[in-house]
């Protein structure tokens, strides 16, 4: 009987263990995200889409009139996709940690392996990534994954495109 009781706390304690990980891991990428990016994550949503080629990663505000929130992201999404190109991913590392998956292969990519271009959209920006090395389209979709993960309530998967 003793031994049900235990196996019960465990199977009903180890979920609740999990998602305070989590959380807590949630908490830290937010805090440590204050300092790479300027604009307010409450404000704003990261979506990340995979696509064929690559993915687009866009950040919008979630109140379109909210000019400063705009300007924000343009003006960090237009300078980190500058970076990215040099192969300078500092801020994502910063923000998530140099172990972070995907990461390693896109900063040791040749600079003509990835594609990477900003544009600006109606109430934020964004930046698409393209490639044609599987192993480059794979690590771009683990580095969104990841994002995804990181960022939780500030992010969402948006729809897969087929180039």
């Amino acid at each position: 009987m003793k031994a049900i009781l235990y196996l019960s706390f465990l199977l009903l304690s180890t979920p609740l263990i999990a998602v305070d990980i989590t959380q807590e891991r949630v908490a830290e990428v937010a805090q440590r995200g204050t300092q790479v990016m300027p604009f307010d994550l409450d404000k704003t949503m990261h979506i990340f889409s995979k696509t064929e080629l690559g993915g687009i990663q866009q950040v919008v505000t979630k109140d379109k009139s909210d000019i400063q929130q705009i300007e924000l992201i343009r003006k960090h999404l237009s300078e980190i996709a500058r970076q990215f190109t040099k192969r300078n991913f500092s801020g994502p590392e910063h923000i998530h940690g140099k172990d972070m998956p995907g990461l390693i292969e896109l900063r040791n990519a040749d600079p003509d392996a990835i594609h990477i271009s900003y544009s600006e959209l109606d109430n934020g920006a964004k930046i698409e990534y393209t490639s044609t090395k599987k192993s480059l389209i794979n690590a771009i979709h683990q580095w969104f994954d990841a994002q995804l993960n990181d960022h939780a309530k500030h992010a969402m998967p948006g729809h897969s495109m087929h180039h």
